[in-house]
């Protein structure tokens, strides 16, 4: 019988994931499926952990925080950023959470980062954020949220002027702005002052390339989109399922 991985999600069809790993099951001859798990609600999740067949799970919105009630151990990085994108199922079925989104963010960033960057905007508050702002953590960068209701210690966008802007070189987009099929949508942040010493970095893979990073490159600014990230979580996932 093939061992069963998937993604829990809603409205998942676009998903990376299920192409990434049918592809690498392919090329490297396991006998593995992986299927989209699109759910209306958290509650039937039930149904999938208690399917002898499933071995693994990758999570995403709107699930990552929700999901945490129905595993049994969560590993001390999950428990920290509070979401999980990825369970781990062990031999009498005990389910454990892990977050991989903080690695694939930390390693994709890396190569990107200059000796100007000491601070970063995360436009955005959902799941993926908190990942982002534990991977900035550990990099020692500070951050700020902004949102469009900020709470306490947040920023709006309406906050953001030049010194803001010139202060912050690291903006993250975590919000789905952009995302195909409205392309043409961004966030409302005051691009004229990004300059060549910013690095944008969009979560966003599809388009490649979205208007968000298109005017940071107008600027001379370091652009990326999450198609980086969102291998280096998968392959992470894969090696959390298998050790």
């Amino acid at each position: 019988m093939k061992k069963t991985y998937g993604l829990l999600g809603r409205h998942i069809g676009y998903s990376f994931s299920k192409n990434y790993f049918s592809e690498k099951f392919e090329e490297e001859n396991l006998d593995c499926e992986y299927k989209n798990f699109d759910i209306s609600q958290i509650e039937d999740v039930k149904e999938i952990i208690n399917n002898p067949v499933v071995k693994g799970l990758n999570v995403t919105i709107p699930y990552k925080e929700e999901v945490i009630s129905f595993v049994h151990d969560l590993d001390p990085i999950a428990k920290e950023i509070g979401a999980v994108n990825v369970i781990k199922f062990d031999k009498d079925k005990r389910l454990k959470g892990f977050n991989s989104d903080y690695y694939g963010f930390t390693e994709s960033l890396k190569p990107l980062l200059n000796n100007t960057v000491k601070k970063a905007l995360i436009l955005g508050t959902g799941g993926a954020s908190k990942a982002i702002a534990y991977a900035l953590q550990q990099l020692n960068i500070e951050y700020t949220f902004v949102s469009r209701n900020p709470d306490f210690n947040e920023l709006s966008y309406t906050n953001l002027d030049e010194d803001i802007i010139r202060t912050y070189t690291l903006i993250i987009n975590c919000t789905p702005l952009g995302t195909h099929p409205d392309v043409q949508n961004y966030p409302d942040i005051p691009y004229e002052y990004i300059t060549k010493n910013h690095v944008l970095y969009d979560l966003i893979y599809n388009p490649a390339e979205t208007v968000f990073m298109q005017k940071g490159k107008e600027k001379g600014a370091t652009v990326t989109n999450g198609l980086r990230m969102l291998i280096l979580q998968a392959e992470k996932s894969w090696e959390i399922w298998n050790t």
